[in-house]
């Protein structure tokens, strides 16, 4: 799986509103591609609209090889964005377990060559949230970002979402999957989110991924994340 993310300079905010609309066509059929979502991000402090950051878009992508994710920079999504971008990031992740359904599919397979992976961990997060219960979901989530800035924490963070509410993520990478299973397990405030998700059963769909980062290239938020192999 590969996620790009670029960050476009606010004059071309509107460009980049247009690419994420003409994208959606011109992704389809793209060799292979078996998997791709269009992403918005945001702080993720709230997960409300206000926390959209309108200059920082995303995509995620799943491959059926290498080679093809590797070919597809030369794609005109890819080539696009990189016109427009002040900043690129591409992450290329490979998948250590994962749970759930996006949009009905689930598109990440473990990969179990990796049981001994000892390099950093990115997680995605992903959930559609019933509208009925999205005042008890927002009330739930500072206390978990209070905790998150106190934690051994994640090198990258990012709210994600297919719309500005109700349909949203996080990604996130962690020095270590120690450091992500504390945080996710161990620590009070996250702990009593899972009970209440477990209680309240407030999401319709929801997905969760653990993923090695064996590739990094670019940078983010003005973070030089150089190219490297993690073996």
């Amino acid at each position: 799986m590969v996620l790009h993310v670029w960050r476009v300079p606010v004059h071309l905010v509107g460009v980049a509103l247009w690419r994420m609309a003409v994208d959606r066509v011109r992704l389809r059929g793209t060799r292979g591609l078996r998997f791709h979502r269009l992403l918005g991000t945001g702080h993720g402090r709230s997960f409300q609209a206000t926390d959209a950051d309108p200059r920082t878009w995303a995509l995620l992508t799943a491959w059926d090889s290498p080679a093809d994710s590797l070919d597809f920079e030369g794609h005109a999504t890819p080539r696009g964005w990189r016109r427009i971008a002040e900043e690129e990031w591409r992450g290329d992740l490979r998948v250590l377990r994962a749970r759930g359904r996006w949009a009905g599919r689930e598109p990440f397979t473990a990969d179990p060559a990796l049981a001994g992976w000892d390099g950093p961990v990115a997680a995605i997060t992903r959930a559609t949230i019933r509208p009925s219960h999205w005042p008890t979901f927002w009330r739930a989530v500072p206390p978990v970002v209070a905790d998150l800035a106190t934690a051994e924490g994640p090198t990258v963070r990012l709210g994600i979402g297919e719309a500005p509410v109700g349909v949203q993520g996080t990604f996130s990478i962690w020095p270590s999957a120690a450091a992500l299973t504390d945080f996710a397990y161990r620590r009070a405030p996250h702990r009593a989110v899972i009970r209440q998700t477990d209680d309240t059963e407030w999401y319709a769909e929801d997905l969760f991924a653990r993923l090695a980062v064996v590739a990094e290239r670019g940078t983010l938020f003005g973070e030089a994340r150089t190219t490297q192999e993690h073996q």
